[in-house]
């Protein structure tokens, strides 16, 4: 059974509190992209996982495809797979690659093996692969609150527009991210700034990441100075990643950057 993960762009993310679990209440709208990684699942004599494309660093046991699989088996016999991944989505750059690669596993034991699993089971089993995974199961714009897993839906359509991202080669680690960050509630929700024109967004709805990875990072504000000297609309670095991308009216003459038509 093959599936298609995509990747999401956070539109907005406050960082509002510091919880007492060691994470942070965020606010940010989730929105799904056409850029999609290519996840296979064949049942097999024996387990396997194989990677291509984009290099996976790391050991293969810590892969959300292999947790997802794992998680599924410990309540329910089901028998080896062979997981087969084709990477294209940049791994760290803030886009939800593995998680929803880890979703996606999910969704296809799901169905390859006729478990019967509703929604919400779905999104708890997400859960325990990450706290952005649960998003991957609808896979609709939403309105991410507490850890990022609290998920309302949006009524946010950026049909007819087009979308340029580009991700430098700097690592940005969550822990890096989070340095220099005083969390405090917005003036406004991202749920009622996302609801005003996308024109007014340059001056009301941020990333609050960008202020603790902009001055460490300069390359990549420069990155989104780019994207409005090229007539973005809005541009904003997506999550903690180091994925910088702006939304355009017109398909933009950047050559640098992938493309992509809402």
């Amino acid at each position: 059974m093959i599936a298609f993960p995509n990747a999401k762009i956070n539109i907005g993310l406050n960082i509002v509190s510091k919880r007492k679990d060691g994470y942070h209440t965020i606010d940010s709208c989730f929105y799904p992209i056409p850029w999609y990684d290519c996840l296979e699942v064949v049942t097999a004599t024996s387990f396997s996982f194989l990677s291509y494309g984009l290099e996976i660093l790391g050991n293969t046991s810590s892969n959300l495809c292999v947790k997802a699989y794992e998680l599924i088996k410990k309540n329910y016999s089901i028998p080896p797979v062979t997981i087969r991944l084709l990477k294209n989505i940049p791994m760290g750059a803030g886009l939800g690659g593995g998680s929803a690669d880890g979703a996606f596993t999910l969704k296809i034991l799901n169905n390859l093996f006729q478990l019967h699993l509703s929604e919400i089971q779905l999104q708890d089993y997400a859960l325990k692969l990450g706290s952005d995974c649960p998003f991957f199961i609808k896979n609709q714009p939403a309105i991410a609150t507490g850890r990022g897993e609290l998920l309302e839906p949006a009524s946010l359509d950026l049909s007819g527009y087009f979308l340029a991202l580009t991700t430098t080669e700097i690592p940005i680690y969550t822990k890096e991210a989070y340095i220099g960050i005083i969390p405090k509630k917005p003036l406004k929700s991202t749920l009622d700034t996302i609801q005003t024109p996308i024109e007014k967004w340059i001056k009301i709805l941020k990333n609050d990441f960008e202020d603790s990875i902009f001055p460490k990072h300069p390359k990549i504000e420069l990155l989104k100075k780019k994207m409005y000297k090229a007539k973005a609309v809005y541009a904003s670095m997506t999550g903690s990643g180091s994925t910088v991308y702006g939304i355009f009216e017109k398909k933009p003459p950047l050559l640098d950057c992938k493309i992509i038509s809402l």
